[in-house]
């Protein structure tokens, strides 16, 4: 495995791969601006989410940390903020400004849109013109921070792309990098796999904390049992019965030798290197818009009946083994690795391309995701708004 890529530094100390200028909005109400500065000023990119406010305690907490996240992501080369109102968009500026990024906000009450358009744009058309002149540099591979999670998994995933992850995520790991996973309740029969793989009795407790809490959640607002979501139908079809069977797939993304040296609550950022867990929700697009949120530059997806999912922010390498998806919807993997199942490679062969196509993406190269389009942005809500 090499051991540099070019990426972009940030003021910070943090290394991106991708260098956006981002117009983000405070709330729903906002979207459409964002997306009128978006097609005045070519080469921005408005990110799109249907929340509004009055959401409360910890609800309101993750909503700030997600969009503040976000802007802060190594990804972004500045940030532009619109709001309704003033104050709170001030308070996602004052955010993203304590990293050293450039970042812009403009109320919409009592300027109304079009003016609000107007000044945010001419802002836009800055950052975008200084962040151009920003050049890539070589970093070093244990300068990354890259995540996993799967998504529409069946029984070739357990066999065949999970296990890839975790040879990539092995390697990775070797040579120092930030790796992490989630899917709290999709580790549901798996959980005392991952608990004998946690550095000590406190990221222990702290595992099982997480996994209790969302076990219990799940139990006191059931309608009948996990069932009704777990597995997913896609999930039964390609094989899966139980979330057992998809749990003991799933672990297989953590690799066979990092410890998990300790654990996130949601879009909550790592202190060093190694692997982390983060509690999350199983519902793809937002996990990783939590990853997002918590700077990791760079994902694996491994699916098994075919996932579209992508992110504005942190670019979605989809990796498959099932070789009627690899054919079905060839648009969308940009990693093949099906060749494990006919006994045309291995697990480490695969790992290597895996590594391959993320130096590559890191260097530039979109990935299919990117190049169709797909943005998914979805925050986690916990209540109903007040």
């Amino acid at each position: 495995m090499q051991d540099t890529f070019m990426g972009y530094r940030r003021a910070n100390g943090r290394v991106g791969i991708r260098n956006h200028v981002i117009i983000m909005p405070l709330d729903d109400l906002s979207v459409a601006a964002c997306f009128a500065v978006e097609n005045n000023v070519k080469g921005v990119m408005a990110i799109n989410h249907p929340y509004g406010r009055l959401q409360f305690g910890v609800d309101l907490d993750l909503h700030f940390k997600t969009i503040i996240g976000a802007g802060c992501n190594p990804n972004v080369a500045a940030v532009v903020v619109i709001g309704i109102e003033k104050e709170w968009t001030n308070k996602v500026v004052e955010g993203i400004a304590k990293i050293g990024k450039p970042v812009a906000g403009f109320g919409i009450e009592q300027n109304g849109d079009l003016n609000t358009i107007a000044m945010a744009s001419r802002k836009a058309k800055e950052f975008l013109q200084a962040a151009s002149e920003i050049q890539r540099e070589p970093c070093k591979v244990s300068e990354l921070w890259v995540s996993c999670k799967c998504g529409e998994s069946d029984t070739t995933s357990g066999l065949a792309s999970n296990p890839t992850v975790g040879n990539a995520f092995d390697k990775l790991w070797e040579a120092g990098a930030t790796t992490v996973f989630g899917e709290t309740t999709e580790i549901t029969g798996g959980e005392h796999l991952v608990a004998a793989r946690c550095a000590n009795d406190k990221v222990r407790g702290e595992f099982m904390a997480y996994f209790d809490r969302y076990a219990k959640l799940v139990d006191d607002h059931k309608t009948s049992d996990l069932c009704d979501s777990q597995p997913t139908k896609g999930n039964i079809e390609g094989g899966l019965t139980t979330i057992e069977e998809k749990a003991l797939g799933n672990v297989q993304k953590i690799g066979r030798k990092a410890p998990v040296i300790g654990t996130l609550d949601k879009a909550d950022s790592p202190t060093g290197p190694g692997l982390w867990f983060m509690d999350s929700s199983s519902a793809a697009a937002e996990m990783v818009t939590l990853l997002s949120a918590a700077g990791f530059v760079v994902h694996f997806f491994p699916t098994g009946q075919g996932n579209i999912i992508g992110n504005p922010i942190l670019p979605v390498i989809k990796l498959s083994a099932n070789p009627r998806t690899v054919r079905t919807m060839s648009e969308h993997i940009d990693v093949d690795v099906s060749g494990i199942l006919r006994r045309e490679m291995n697990y480490d062969d695969a790992g290597d391309a895996l590594l391959d196509m993320m130096f590559r993406t890191c260097n530039g190269r979109l990935t299919s995701a990117e190049s169709l389009g797909h943005r998914e942005f979805v925050m986690t809500r916990i209540y109903e708004s007040a």
